[in-house]
C-alpha cells in the first residue's frame, strides 16, 4: 500500500474528506481520475518524425485510423487537432513550427496558437533548436509555465553516435541563449521505448498537476515493463479510492445501494485498466502489426479474463467472491486504510479492494507479458 499511496498524494485529501464525513467530494475525486483532461501540444516542422512521434504517443502506426499524416494537410499556419481513439480525454495539437523571420516576438506567438490552453507544450526539431524557439522557450517561462520541453527527434537514417552529437550541440545552442540547465530529451519518433523518452515522462510527473500527470500516464501505450507498473499503482490508488467510497455507501440504509455503486464503478474501473494496459483485442491486434508479430500470438497471452473482456457479469463474481472470502485481507491492512468512523463499513471496503486490485494485478501480468513477447 506504501507504493499506491506515493502514486497519488491526492489520497491523503482523500483520507481527511472520508474522515469529514464527505463523501460528494471523495465521488468527484473518483470523477476526476476516471476523466481527467489533458492537451498536449507539439511544435515544429510538419515532417515525418514529428508525424511518426504524435502517432506513437497514441500508439498508432503510420497506416491506422485516426493517425497524424506526413506531410500534413493542414495548411501552414493551422492548428491540427489529433484525438486518442481510445482515450478520448488525451488530445495532441499540432502546431506550426515558431517562425525564423526577425524581429520575433515570443509573446504574440505564444498568444497567437494560446500556449496556455495547453498541459505540456513540446518544442521539437530534428537538427538543433532555432532562436526564435529559444525565445519562446525563455517567455515560457518567464510567466511561469515550467511545462515546455525540447525534443530532438531522432531521424531513422541517424547513428546514434549522430544524435548524441546533434543533443550536444543543442544544449551549447541553448546554453549560448542563456537556458541555464539546459535539457534536451532525444526521443525516437516510432520507438519511444528508447533513448531520453522515459526520463521525460518521469520529469513531466513532477512539473504537471497531479492529475494531468496521472491522465497522461494513463493514456500512454504500455511503452516499457516501468510504464506498466506505474499504471498499475495508479489504479490501485484510484482503487482505493473508490472502494472508501464503497465503504461509505455501505453505511447508508438504502437497499443495493452499496452494490450498486460497487459493480458501477468496477466496471468503469477495470475497463480504463483494460484499455490504459493496451489488452483491448484493437490494441493487442496494432501492436502486433508494428512489430511484425502474429496477433494470434499475443491474444493467447491474454489468461486474465478481464484482459480479453470487462463484463459486468465477470466484475460482479469477482466482488462477490471477496465478499466470501475476506479473511485474506489483514485486520492490519484495513486499520491502516480505512478512517476510524468508517470502520464498520470496511467490510464493504475490504471487498472491493481486494477484488479490483487482484483484477488489476492480473491484467498487468498479462500486458507485461505481451509487451516482452512484441518487444
Amino acid at each position: 500500500m506504501a507504493d499506491v499511496f506515493k502514486s497519488l498524494n491526492l489520497l491523503e485529501t482523500l483520507k481527511d474528506s472520508i474522515e469529514s464525513n464527505k463523501l460528494s467530494e471523495v465521488k468527484d475525486a473518483v470523477e476526476d481520475l476516471l476523466i481527467s483532461r489533458i492537451n498536449l501540444a507539439v511544435v515544429g516542422d510538419r515532417g515525418d518524425e514529428k508525424a511518426s512521434f504524435m502517432n506513437s504517443l497514441r500508439g498508432l502506426g503510420p497506416g491506422d485510423e485516426g493517425a497524424a499524416p506526413s506531410p500534413s494537410p493542414a495548411a501552414p499556419e493551422e492548428v491540427a487537432g489529433y484525438p486518442n481513439p481510445k482515450h478520448p480525454d488525451f488530445r495532441l495539437w499540432d502546431l506550426p513550427p515558431v517562425p525564423i523571420t526577425s524581429p520575433f516576438d515570443p509573446q504574440g506567438y505564444m498568444d497567437r496558437y494560446k500556449f496556455l490552453r495547453y498541459n505540456a507544450i513540446f518544442l521539437t526539431f530534428t537538427e538543433k533548436p532555432q532562436p526564435n524557439s529559444v525565445e519562446v522557450f525563455l517567455e515560457s517561462h518567464s510567466v511561469q509555465r515550467q511545462t515546455v520541453y525540447f525534443i530532438l527527434l531522432a531521424s531513422a537514417k541517424d547513428a546514434e553516435r549522430s544524435s548524441e552529437e546533434k543533443r550536444k550541440l543543442s544544449v551549447e545552442v541553448l546554453t549560448a541563449q542563456g537556458v541555464a540547465q539546459p535539457k534536451v530529451y532525444l526521443v525516437g519518433p516510432a520507438t519511444l521505448e528508447r533513448f531520453d523518452f522515459p526520463a521525460l515522462l518521469e520529469n513531466m510527473s513532477r512539473d504537471l498537476p497531479e492529475i494531468r500527470a496521472h491522465a497522461l500516464l494513463l493514456a500512454l501505450p504500455t511503452l516499457t515493463s516501468d510504464l506498466v507498473t506505474k499504471k498499475k499503482e495508479a489504479f490501485k490508488a484510484l482503487v482505493w479510492a473508490a472502494a472508501s467510497l464503497s465503504g461509505g455507501m455501505s453505511a447508508i440504509p438504502v437497499p443495493l445501494v452499496a452494490s450498486m455503486v460497487d459493480s458501477s464503478v468496477a466496471v468503469r474501473i477495470l475497463t480504463k485498466a483494460q484499455l490504459s494496459l493496451c489488452l483491448d483485442d484493437e490494441s493487442v491486434e496494432r501492436l502486433a502489426r508494428q512489430r511484425g508479430v502474429e496477433p494470434a500470438r499475443l491474444k493467447q497471452l491474454r489468461t486474465s479474463a478481464l484482459s480479453v473482456e470487462v463484463s459486468k457479469g465477470e466484475v460482479k463474481s469477482r466482488l462477490a467472491a471477496a465478499e466470501r472470502d475476506l479473511t485474506s485481507v489483514s485486520s492490519k491492512l484495513l486499520g491502516m486504510a480505512m478512517p476510524r468512523h468508517a470502520r464498520s463499513a470496511s467490510r464493504s471496503f475490504a471487498a472491493m479492494l481486494q477484488a479490483l486490485n487482484s483484477s488489476i494485478d492480473e491484467m498487468a501480468v498479462d500486458a507485461e507479458k505481451i509487451l516482452a513477447a512484441a518487444l
